[in-house]
């Protein structure tokens, strides 16, 4: 399937080589005024070229809008169609990739599911696809923000750097919604030295993006099929390279009692229309159904499986062989996951709410 979501949906197209991808909304409410200034500031930030820790191909990825949005730039309720031109497309790069199938890639399950494949940077398979949902993730933000509704992600491991564990303890003991989550200075610089030497070895690094939403009210979810934090989970694992997803206290559960994790109601700090509990070691999310306090969870990204380094592989006639792979890659891939995380917090909570 291409598209995603139910009341908001985003259908794309396009393969990572082609000469455009694009997308088309639908289901985005009528009448509301788009702030083109910080889509595009939203956008720019999972934009390829813009650094050496993230691959050197240099696409502006504006988008085009050919539909759906009046002259003056209010949403008219109708199929919201753009388009992003593709303009340092190089396909040459991966001639070499014609027969071979590329080691942790979608090169071989592709060719046997379709009988066929675009090589090409592995096609419609390559993360290129992910700047469709991070241009109807920014929409997404911004009418989510006019109801009050914040979103924020961070990048929290690198390797085997990690503040992952400090801010999930933040944001269980401390849940407030003023809580800033940021990659902090210091540890941004572990990060960058981490990603750096794998790159200069020609190898790659894994990392973790933590996500925080905050201003959710109780009753948003599912109680059976469509839990909140399964609906969550389906968009995060849907992104390239995710690997593995967790919420509030994830896989440290093990490491308290029943006792020790109970979220106590406090009436010293609740109203009816806003109850909340001393600590949030539930992330949010109870029974499926949010229950008003900030909602948390992380994504693994595995390292990028293109090296620059000599494999071995097979080719299509499971011949032995050897590959070196060209091109421009992400080292870290978990980098520019970051606003692709908070785009797909921002679809799947906009589809739930409307």
């Amino acid at each position: 399937m291409n598209s995603f979501g139910n009341n908001l949906r985003i259908t794309t197209f396009g393969e990572s080589h082609g000469s455009a991808i694009g997308g088309i909304i639908d289901g985005f409410p009528s009448g509301f005024k788009i702030d083109f200034d910080l889509l595009k500031e939203e956008i720019a930030k999972r934009r390829p070229g813009s650094g050496e820790l993230v691959t050197q191909r240099k696409e502006t990825d504006e988008p085009e809008f050919l539909s759906g949005i009046s002259s003056e730039g209010v949403t008219l309720g109708t199929p919201i169609g753009f388009i992003i031109r593709n303009n340092d497309n190089r396909g040459n790069d991966y001639n070499d990739l014609r027969d071979k199938y590329r080691p942790n890639h979608a090169d071989f399950t592709y060719q046997y599911k379709y009988g066929i494949r675009d090589w090409k940077g592995g096609g419609r398979a390559s993360a290129r696809e992910t700047a469709n949902w991070v241009v109807a993730g920014a929409l997404a933000l911004q009418w989510l923000a006019s109801q009050n509704i914040n979103i924020q992600a961070c990048l929290t491991a690198v390797g085997s750097v990690s503040i992952t564990d400090k801010i999930i303890e933040n944001l269980i003991h401390v849940p407030s919604p003023l809580f800033a989550l940021q990659t902090p200075e210091k540890a941004s610089k572990h990060f960058e030295d981490e990603i750096l030497k794998a790159k200069q070895k020609g190898d790659s690094l894994g990392g973790v993006v933590t996500c925080l939403i905050t201003g959710v009210r109780p009753g948003v979810g599912e109680p059976v099929f469509h839990k909140l934090h399964a609906r969550l989970a389906a968009a995060m694992m849907s992104i390239n390279a995710a690997k593995a997803f967790s919420y509030g206290i994830g896989d440290k559960a093990t490491l308290f009692s029943g006792l020790e994790s109970l979220d106590i109601f406090d009436a010293s700090i609740s109203d009816k229309d806003n109850v909340q509990t001393r600590t949030n070691f539930s992330g949010g999310i109870q029974g499926g159904i949010s229950n008003g306090m900030p909602i948390f969870f992380n994504v693994t990204f595995k390292p990028t499986p293109t090296v620059l380094q000599e494999v071995e592989t097979i080719d299509r006639e499971l011949n032995f062989t050897l590959l070196k792979m060209k091109g421009r890659h992400d080292p870290c891939v978990a980098v520019r996951a970051v606003p692709v995380v908070k785009a797909m917090a921002a679809l799947t909570v906009a589809d739930m709410i409307l």
